[in-house]
């Protein structure tokens, strides 16, 4: 039986646009080894063909096979929600295109679903029309739920912001596809062609990748290259089944892979 990684990208494998050194070569190692896996990212801006032209710019040559996004996701579940439905969308790229290819119509009026996604380019008119679409039945999806940085200067106000504006304006709470949430959990492993008991999570944040793989079931592994640090554990009542600083420092077979 084929063992496993869903492993996440920023903090994992780069930081911003800048490679988490030797990052490459663990990828190159899972490729020349042919251990499967999969890049599993909340971002729903980017296609998967823009995800390997990013990771391509930093020296990690993969296929779209290896990437999975939460608007993957997103057009996975509403498809088998409504197979044919219909979206109010406020946001881009990758999204859109999931949501095509999932046989989901969008639309400008009288939607199944309203879904929120990352992105610039939606204005406060279509968040209120959006609120109107939600008070009047449609569904209110959101692709994942991270947080702004909180940091001076940066250009995106944050999914976890935009989704409590307009949860507050139509007092309606929305069902949340991406990590930690067992939609996408699930939608990554099943893509990766893989068991519970033989999916193990690679990731930097204990909130989202950690988190979402203790509560499925997986095996964990904390990275400390990106925003957890090893002295916020002691704040968490669950943890990873290891730690390392990079991924540099895992070696295979992991301790749970040996018979």
């Amino acid at each position: 039986m084929a063992k496993g990684l869903l492993i996440d990208m920023d903090g994992v494998v780069y930081g911003g646009d800048i490679l988490i050194p030797g990052a490459d070569e663990f990828i190159a190692m899972l490729l020349k080894k042919d251990i499967p896996f999969m890049f599993m990212t909340n971002n729903s801006q980017r296609t998967r063909t823009e995800a390997v032209r990013k990771l391509k710019k930093l020296g990690i040559n993969v296929d779209e096979k290896h990437i999975y996004t939460s608007a993957m996701a997103t057009g996975k579940f509403l498809a088998g929600q409504i197979p044919n439905g219909s979206a109010y969308v406020l946001g881009e790229g990758g999204l859109l295109t999931s949501l095509h290819e999932n046989g989901i119509s969008l639309v400008e009026t009288d939607p199944d679903f309203v879904v929120l996604g990352e992105g610039r380019n939606f204005t406060l008119e279509m968040v209120q029309r959006a609120v109107d679409m939600i008070l009047a039945g449609a569904k209110f999806i959101t692709t994942n739920r991270d947080p702004s940085p909180k940091k001076a200067g940066w250009a995106n106000l944050g999914i976890a912001a935009t989704t409590a504006m307009i949860e507050e304006a139509s007092g309606i709470k929305a069902f949340v596809i991406g990590k930690p949430g067992p939609v996408m959990m699930r939608s990554a492993r099943k893509a990766l062609g893989l068991e519970t008991a033989d999916t193990t999570v690679i990731g930097d944040t204990m909130d989202t990748d950690i988190q979402g793989g203790v509560q499925m079931g997986y095996k964990t592994i904390l990275t400390l290259s990106g925003i957890t640090k090893k002295e916020d554990l002691i704040k968490y009542a669950f943890k990873p089944d290891m730690v390392v600083t990079s991924v540099t420092e895992i070696k295979f077979p992991l301790p749970w892979w040996e018979v």
